[in-house]
């Protein structure tokens, strides 16, 4: 008889193009992958692989098998997620993390995920956007919040939050007083996002200007560096308030009052479509619940310009 783990093991290796890549996403062997197929080429008796030069690929009847093999798991996955229990999502989810959601609301996720979801696990990884989307459509990751939304094919989006950017200065600085002007700020180092994202070029255009001096324009993947640096007085971190909550609720930081304008960061939790993608469903609903009511807390407590 038929079962689901033969079926979706064939699926993976298909998807994936290899014995290798399928069983880091099942999280299991090659071996045991290779063994899986075997049985299951040996009970349809018919070969479903080709395996030449190291990269799988279907047969005709593999390709056939296939239409039927994303049915049955799409079924499989629609069965458990509206009949059974939620003990019963079960395995792996491989995550990928923006910074910035890692410094804000990430732990309460995984509190909720381990609550709710008890029997699956969550294997994180933090990095920048355009990496995370590198690795999202390699498959290397299941789910990914990054600054989006992502327009590859095949991709879906969730927006999580908005998240505005503001200039944070340490009070040794003597800006916290008035309005700054771009002048003004320009006078300080600013330390912001590693270059090839998003809010790093729209930093370095507000300062490209031809009547101010050539900008010092510090860019560090570590948010957490960059929140030390601007608390430290090294120059003007520009970044979403929202993740130095704690900095600015205590005066090492203060959100200058200015009237430039960045493009507020929005995030989404983004991943390929698939057969078997409930989980990373609910794990994307619950994680934009959770952005959603930080956000507003967050809103409640940011002190005033």
């Amino acid at each position: 008889m038929l079962d689901f783990r033969s079926i979706e093991t064939f699926l993976w290796v298909v998807k994936l193009g290899s014995f290798r890549g399928a069983a880091a996403r099942l999280n299991t062997t090659q071996p045991a992958i290779s063994q899986r197929i075997a049985q299951l080429e040996r009970e349809m008796g018919v070969k479903l692989l080709n395996r030449d030069h190291r990269i799988a690929s279907p047969t005709p009847s593999g390709r056939q098998m296939m239409v039927y093999a994303e049915k049955l798991i799409g079924l499989r996955a629609a069965m458990m997620a509206e009949i059974g229990n939620a003990s019963a999502m079960r395995g792996v989810m491989r995550l990928g993390v923006a910074e910035t959601i890692v410094h804000t609301w990430l732990p309460r996720l995984v509190k909720s995920v381990n609550e709710i979801y008890p029997n699956l696990s969550l294997e994180i990884e933090v990095d920048i956007t355009p990496n995370l989307t590198a690795r999202l459509l390699a498959q290397e990751i299941e789910l990914a919040f990054v600054v989006g939304p992502l327009s590859a094919p095949g991709v879906h989006n969730r927006v999580l939050a908005d998240y505005a950017i503001g200039f944070l200065a340490s009070p040794s600085l003597g800006l916290g007083h008035g309005p700054v002007t771009r002048q003004d700020l320009a006078r300080f180092p600013i330390i912001t996002f590693p270059r090839k994202t998003r809010p790093y070029e729209a930093v370095r255009e507000v300062f490209d200007r031809p009547e101010l001096p050539p900008i010092r324009l510090h860019a560090s993947a570590s948010l957490a560096t960059v929140i030390h640096m601007a608390v430290e007085g090294l120059g003007i971190a520009v970044i979403p308030a929202a993740i130095v909550e704690n900095e600015l609720a205590d005066g090492r930081l203060q959100l200058l009052d200015t009237d430039l304008n960045i493009t507020p960061l929005t995030f989404t939790a983004s991943w390929l479509a698939s057969p078997d993608v409930v989980a990373v469903e609910r794990v994307a609903d619950l994680a934009r619940q959770i952005a959603q009511k930080s956000l507003a807390v967050d809103a409640e407590i940011t002190p005033r310009h």
